[in-house]
């Protein structure tokens, strides 16, 4: 079998940035919730999509913005999205599919727990993890858990992140704590560059195990001295980016691998709902309604 676990909140983002507005019959704006909805419905049509559980970020803050404030948080976000953060959830239950709302943690990291706790299952022949967010990258594992860009269908195993980013998955918090991620509000460390960084930590894999001295780094970079003073200096900085950037693996999620099989939509909820945003035809597409 295939698991499919899937950013919920990058998907709400992607449906309202790039699907047209909508409005339900009370006049609330949905556009980002029925697009949200009609992809999930695709997804669960699917030929080989048996097991499906979908993550969100209930509240965009979480224990990390305690540990650095410049993390992001839902300020800028529009109001018309924050407010079908709920609905969007909503939908996702209504198609029957395990759904994770995260308030302490983030739904990234609820996706790595869950492909950390099935991954060596036997039954389980490959996890796609449904976000091109390069926090995920970390959780990727040979060609058995795999990073998947819904939006280009475009799939990462381990070689592919190591040819993307230049180090191997274990390294990705590294990586990141050096070069940064303007979606998380993660700085990085002025002058460690993409390459510079993936061409270090390619060679020694960890922030402690980069050597003090830059000549005896084994790697030719511009500017290496400099560098190594930069990392001296905010070395604490770079151990608190990758804290930031390293994915928890023990949410304490309820559903076993059984659990999260989908076993069809809920009627009742999903007519309600589909009534509610002005969705009518949607139901007429589920291929399968539970018991």
């Amino acid at each position: 079998m295939n698991v499919h676990l899937i950013d919920g909140t990058y998907e709400l983002f992607r449906a309202h940035f790039g699907a047209p507005p909508a409005r339900a019959p009370d006049g609330m704006e949905v556009g980002a919730a029925r697009g949200l909805l009609r992809s999930l419905a695709m997804l669960v049509r699917q030929e080989g999509v048996t097991h499906v559980a979908v993550a969100f970020d209930h509240v965009i803050e979480s224990f990390r913005n305690e540990l650095f404030d410049g993390y992001k948080t839902s300020a800028g976000v529009p109001e018309e999205l924050l407010a079908q953060f709920g609905l969007a959830e909503e939908a996702s239950r209504a198609l029957g599919i395990v759904t994770w709302p995260m308030v302490e943690v983030e739904a990234d990291d609820a996706i790595a727990t869950a492909a950390a706790r099935f991954r060596d299952d036997p039954r389980v022949e490959r996890i796609f993890l449904g976000s091109p967010d390069k926090d995920l990258a970390q959780c990727v594992e040979g060609d058995r858990v795999v990073l998947w860009d819904r939006r280009r269908d475009l799939v990462l195993d381990e070689a592919a992140v190591v040819e993307k980013f230049g180090v191997s998955p274990a390294s990705i918090p590294d990586w990141l704590a050096l070069v940064g991620d303007t979606a998380d509000g993660i700085p990085g460390l002025p002058q460690w560059g993409a390459k510079t960084s993936a061409a270090v930590l390619a060679r020694w894999r960890r922030l402690e195990e980069i050597p003090a001295d830059p000549a005896a780094w084994e790697v030719k970079v511009r500017g290496a001295s400099s560098l190594a003073e930069t990392l001296r200096t905010r070395f604490d900085d770079a151990l608190l980016y990758r804290r930031l950037a390293t994915l928890r693996t023990d949410v304490p999620l309820a559903e076993s691998l059984g659990d999260v099989e989908w076993k069809g939509a809920d009627r009742p909820a999903l007519e309600a709902l589909c009534a509610r945003i002005g969705e009518r035809a949607l139901p007429d597409r589920v291929r399968r309604w539970r018991a």
